[in-house]
């Protein structure tokens, strides 16, 4: 008979707080943020940039990590200047982290400077 092997676990605690969000759902979060802001809607912001609604929503929801051209696409067709939208999302990254422990509250909604 085959010999049971048994793995010593390294037992990790949880941290006190959230990990850090993924890029893809960061800039979801300020492009959804942006177009609302804008009272845009989906299906029209999605024309304008050249992809389907169904992929811009992908995108809002952070379940895709568009390509620049993607991102480009987007942030032309709401009127975003890229290095505002970066501003955004790193403001957003930075004051989830300053935060602290985030049991029981609610994530800020993320921050866009005006083009």
């Amino acid at each position: 008979m085959a010999d049971i092997l048994q793995f010593q676990r390294n037992h990790v605690p949880a941290p006190d707080h959230e990990p850090e969000p993924l890029w893809r759902e960061v800039l979801g979060r300020t492009l959804r943020a942006a177009r609302e802001e804008q009272g845009g809607r989906l299906i029209d912001v999605a024309e304008r940039a050249g992809i389907s609604p169904q992929y811009l929503s992908e995108i809002e929801r952070g379940r895709k990590e568009p390509s620049s051209e993607m991102i480009a696409a987007v942030t032309g067709a709401l009127g975003i200047d890229l290095a505002d939208l970066l501003t955004g999302i790193a403001g957003d990254v930075r004051r989830r982290r300053s935060a602290g422990p985030t049991v029981g509250r609610r994530p800020a909604g993320p921050v866009l400077m005006a083009a």
